[in-house]
């Protein structure tokens, strides 16, 4: 039994009787008696209640409150209820020598005379005045927890992950018929399932006030032609065969467009969704899908562009006249004399004097995994097998950058070197003016006319100039991290190849093996692989 105390109240008289525990009980704390005091109105030296206090952890001890005649008090209870309304704990106190002990009815009345009514815990008061533990915490009163509800979702039953990569097969060459980028589909297939969601239940607090769940949100499937909503709106089905992909959130399946070549027979070819070739493209055509291009033959000096991916399963040789041009990936087993760009990575087993920028990384390291020649940018990193020639070919590769903003960035600088020009040949004659004129110089019809046009060209190449400023410099913040930038050479890297990482670069000097480059405090340097 923990120890507790008692008021005991005479005639001209009270004092405070502190009892020890019993068993594992636990002793009084000064600072429930120091509550106790304070909220019935007693003083009481505090050195003595201390010294009192520490005594009775073995013996009972009895300290004087003053000699003047107090009312005996009954037995009684401290309630706190937490901050948040959802706990309501009641510590009780011993009544006074001989005077009267709380009933379970008192107790009960008075709780709900405080307004607690939510989660009386009758078990834990009954037990209190079955057996009275003083001094103790008890839990009389607690809230119920709303029950939060779930926020519906959409379970896409295809791959919406557009960064897929292609496989690579153990001999390290690339596994162009199983790329993990398009996603086909049959018709009757289920492309997604609306799973709705599900309402919380609400709570309440110990005084009965509800508290309402998070509200959860609402899903709707959106989707394009070709595809059919079932009946309570939870699911889509493929009408058609062909290709699956989400784009801004909606699903669309696009028509497959089939051919086995391209060339005199069919002529260019611009089409609204996919378009597989299952020979080849000739020189001189040209092919644009607002969906991907798949070629399972070979490419010439043509002009493929996709609003997808480009894959070329047997490569392409452009002749020095063939583009691609890519809003997703470019995956081609060979490019050579090629310009190439690719808003997502580019992947292939070779790259021969040709012209590729990548959006993302750029990845040459199959079987023969060689660039040669010509210049690869990519914003991320190159992971190339052999780079350069023991040649000398002129072999360029630059990380670090995006391609698009760097050549932004380039018309800005030529547009704001030229506007300058414009500036530093007008303004000294418009403050030569200025001063003739504050010297009473008369100037002629024609010569003001002059000075005015000088003055409202003054005034746009300012205008144009402090734009492009502002315009390169928010550029330059977005260009690229060359800091996480890094080309890496599984194999060797040939002499007389540069590599530029962001605005600084450099020369290899000698033949190196298993390296990669990295920007480190302002210039490019050779680390270990």
């Amino acid at each position: 039994m923990n120890g507790y105390f008692r008021l005991v109240n005479q005639q001209g008289k009270s004092s405070l009787k502190l009892f020890p525990p019993t068993g594992e009980g636990k002793p009084v704390d000064v600072t429930d008696v120091v509550e106790y005091l304070t909220m019935k109105d007693y003083a009481c030296d505090l050195p003595t209640l201390k010294r009192a206090v520490d005594g009775a952890q073995s013996a009972e001890q009895e300290i004087s409150l003053g000699n003047e005649t107090r009312l005996p008090e009954r037995e009684c209870y401290k309630l706190t209820v937490k901050p948040d309304k959802m706990q309501a704990y009641a510590k009780f106190y011993a009544a006074s020598e001989g005077s009267e002990d709380m009933t379970l009815k008192e107790m009960l009345e008075d709780l709900e005379h405080r307004g607690i009514k939510c989660g009386i815990k009758h078990d834990a008061i009954e037990a209190f005045f079955r057996k009275r533990e003083y001094c103790e915490d008890i839990l009389v009163a607690e809230g119920k927890e709303p029950v939060q509800g779930k926020n519906a979702y959409i379970e896409y039953k295809f791959n919406t992950d557009k960064a897929a990569k292609p496989t690579l097969n153990e001999d390290g060459s690339v596994d162009f018929f199983h790329l993990n980028i398009l996603n086909h589909c049959n018709k009757g297939d289920v492309l997604a399932v609306l799973h709705p969601q599900q309402p919380g239940e609400p709570g309440e607090n110990v005084f009965g006030e509800r508290i309402a769940p998070a509200e959860v949100r609402g899903e709707t499937l959106k989707f394009g032609h070709n595809i059919e909503l079932s009946e309570n709106k939870d699911m889509l089905t493929a009408m058609v065969d062909g290709h699956v992909e989400l784009v801004e959130g909606s699903v669309f399946v696009s028509d497959e467009l089939v051919v086995e070549n391209v060339d005199t027979a069919t002529g260019n070819i611009e089409y609204e969704g996919n378009v597989q070739i299952n020979g080849n493209v000739a020189t001189n055509f040209e092919v644009k899908a607002k969906g991907d291009i798949v070629v399972k033959g070979v490419v010439e000096g043509a002009k493929l562009v996709a609003d997808g991916n480009i894959i070329i399963a047997r490569g392409m040789n452009g002749m020095g006249r063939g583009t691609l041009q890519a809003g997703g990936n470019i995956v081609s087993k060979f490019l050579e004399n090629v310009t190439a760009q690719a808003e997502g990575y580019v992947a292939s087993e070779s790259i021969l004097h040709s012209r590729v920028t990548a959006g993302g990384e750029i990845n040459v390291d199959g079987r023969r995994g060689f660039i040669t020649g010509g210049k690869v940018t990519a914003t991320g990193t190159i992971n190339v097998k052999t780079l350069g020639s023991e040649m000398g070919a002129d072999t360029i590769v630059e990380v670090g950058a995006d391609p698009k903003i760097k050549e932004r960035i380039g018309e800005l600088q030529k547009q704001i070197m030229e506007d300058t020009k414009i500036l530093q040949t007008v303004q000294p004659i418009l403050v030569s003016t200025k001063q003739k004129l504050a010297q009473g110089v008369k100037l002629k019809p024609e010569q003001v006319q002059y000075i005015q046009t000088l003055a409202t060209t003054n005034q746009q190449k300012t205008q144009a100039v402090a734009e492009a400023n502002k315009e390169l410099e928010n550029l330059q913040k977005h260009a690229g991290n060359p800091a996480e930038a890094v080309v890496r050479v599984k194999g060797e890297v040939y002499p007389g190849t540069r590599i530029c990482i962001g605005d600084v670069s450099m020369v290899v000097q000698k033949t190196t093996h298993y390296c990669r480059f990295v920007r480190e405090r302002g210039d490019v340097k050779m680390a270990p692989f």
